[in-house]
């Protein structure tokens, strides 16, 4: 059910170069694997449209619909964290039994998994400037120094995800789901929107 860390950590960075050539047709299976593409998916789209809201020749019109774009893609992909920790933690219930005082990890295991999401993200675009043609040589060479570190923390993050795994198998810490509590979206909770409907 759930793949080795490894494993998802190479399927991220193949998924980013397989998107570029052609969008991931989303599916709403909930298995393991499904969701951690979907959320990957989420954050591929977001990186993208953060990228038109940068450009300067872009109308006030294009910049709104951006910003929306962004908002809803946002929530999609922090519902998916939580989705993502549920499916994990009802895995852990099955086979792991922490005591009540074990130690709780301040990071779920979800958080690390965007976290790595976003760094395939960046590893991609950074090799892209490292290879761009027209960049002056002294740019693909600081690049390519970023490039580096880029991955250096990717392993690091890995790994930090294959420990955290291991010790809340083995009950060396135990699993909590912490809710974003997402409210700009919410009708009922942002003051914009609630007091619009009432008007």
């Amino acid at each position: 059910m759930i793949p080795p860390v490894p494993e998802f950590l190479t399927r991220q960075l193949d998924l980013v170069d397989r998107w570029h050539q052609a969008p991931y047709e989303v599916t709403e299976d909930i298995d393991f694997e499904s969701l951690l593409d979907r959320q990957h998916w989420a954050n591929f789209s977001l990186w993208h449209e953060e990228d038109l809201a940068r450009d300067p020749d872009a109308t006030d019109r294009i910049i709104a619909q951006v910003k929306r774009n962004i908002d809803k893609l946002n929530q999609q992909r922090n519902d998916l964290i939580e989705q993502l920790d549920e499916c994990l933690l009802g895995h852990l219930q099955e086979i792991a039994k922490p005591s009540t005082n074990t130690p709780i990890n301040s990071e779920t295991p979800g958080s690390i998994i965007d976290r790595l999401s976003i760094s395939a993200l960046k590893i991609f675009h950074m090799e892209e400037q490292v290879n761009r043609a027209d960049a002056a040589e002294d740019h693909r060479q600081r690049c390519q120094a970023k490039l580096l570190v880029l991955k250096e923390q990717r392993s690091d993050l890995g790994n930090a995800l294959s420990q955290l795994w291991e010790d809340l198998l083995h009950g060396r810490k135990q699993m909590k789901i912490y809710r974003q509590m997402k409210m700009y979206n919410d009708a009922t909770l942002n003051p914009v929107l609630y007091r619009r409907s009432k008007s």
